[in-house]
């Protein structure tokens, strides 16, 4: 469950209007930061961060005429740390329990790294809930598994991803030295643009609150275990499902973890207007490296009647 003190580390100082509070999906408690009123975008995090990550495109968004809301996954952040729930098919459904607890018909999912894989598999496994779908540096999960196993490149760019498989090893890195190894993987994968001191002990904190390591290695194991096991390959299978509403994929050029190459070409699982943007000069967090750019070009997207294919 949560841990008591996370609330000071995860409940930060954020701009003026946005709120946080928990919401209940899915068996677990959800610790949400939200503002503005409209239709409802739902903002998903990656790894190593959590909802603090979104902090420039929750005002944007609401300026912009949306309900924004930012949440933690499951085991990160203020949200509950279950011992359990770390495939993707079930964080998919906390992210559609969420949408329903907070009392929308639907929302438009905006999902980077981790975030981004969910996003799709909310996408194709409750379609009636996703209004549309928005993912940066993260491929469809079947380009993901793909590159994984064929790609040389993307499997060493990865590597971390391989090296997440040890039993507590990973954790006690996470963690030690007050989680400087986070520190040193939001620099490494960043472009140019490198983040702030403050925002990287942002980070660092949050990922040193009790269990949140553990929880946050979970998905992957889960990614690369199942690979060859029966939930795994049912899973891909599932994945074959299009997407079927409007989509918006972005990608950093200098993204070190996720290769131009494997992340382009997920539009052919996308059976609806699908737009694909390269930001030159951007690593892996290109949403942190430039906000402004980045909230203009899905605002713009999100307002578009009709989103070009």
């Amino acid at each position: 469950m949560t841990d008591p003190a996370a609330p000071s580390v995860v409940r930060v100082d954020v701009p003026e209007g946005v709120t946080h509070r928990d919401v209940a999906a899915n068996g677990a408690r959800f610790h949400i930061a939200e503002v503005g009123d409209g239709p409802l975008v739902l903002l998903l995090h990656g790894f190593p961060q959590f909802w603090w990550t979104w902090r420039h495109q929750l005002t944007a968004l609401a300026d912009a005429g949306f309900r924004a809301v930012a949440m933690d996954l499951r085991g990160v952040g203020g949200s509950d740390r279950t011992p359990r729930g770390y495939d993707p098919a079930g964080l998919a459904l906390d992210i559609t329990g969420v949408i329903r607890s907070l009392g929308e018909p639907d929302a438009a999912l905006v999902g980077h790294d981790l975030g981004g894989y969910l996003a799709w598999t909310a996408a194709a496994m409750r379609p009636k809930l996703v209004r549309r779908l928005a993912v940066f540096s993260m491929p469809h999960p079947r380009r993901w598994r793909s590159a994984m196993l064929r790609d040389a490149r993307q499997s060493a760019a990865s590597s971390y991803i391989w090296g997440f498989q040890r039993p507590w090893i990973p954790e006690r890195q996470l963690v030690a030295d007050d989680a400087a190894l986070v520190g040193r993987l939001i620099r490494e994968w960043s472009g140019p643009r490198l983040p702030d001191d403050d925002a990287v002990d942002t980070y660092r904190r949050a990922m040193c609150i009790p269990s949140t390591a553990h929880c946050s290695i979970e998905p992957y194991r889960w990614l690369v275990r199942s690979l060859a096991r029966p939930d795994g390959i049912q899973f891909n299978r599932r994945m074959k499902r299009p997407v079927r509403v409007p989509t918006l994929h972005l990608h950093g050029s200098l993204d070190p973890v996720v290769r131009t190459r494997s992340a382009a070409g997920s539009g052919e699982y996308v059976e609806a207007p699908y737009r694909w943007r390269l930001f030159d000069g951007l690593g892996h967090f290109p949403h942190e490296e430039d906000p402004v750019a980045f909230s203009a070009e899905l605002i713009n997207w999100l307002k578009d009647p009709e989103p070009d294919r």
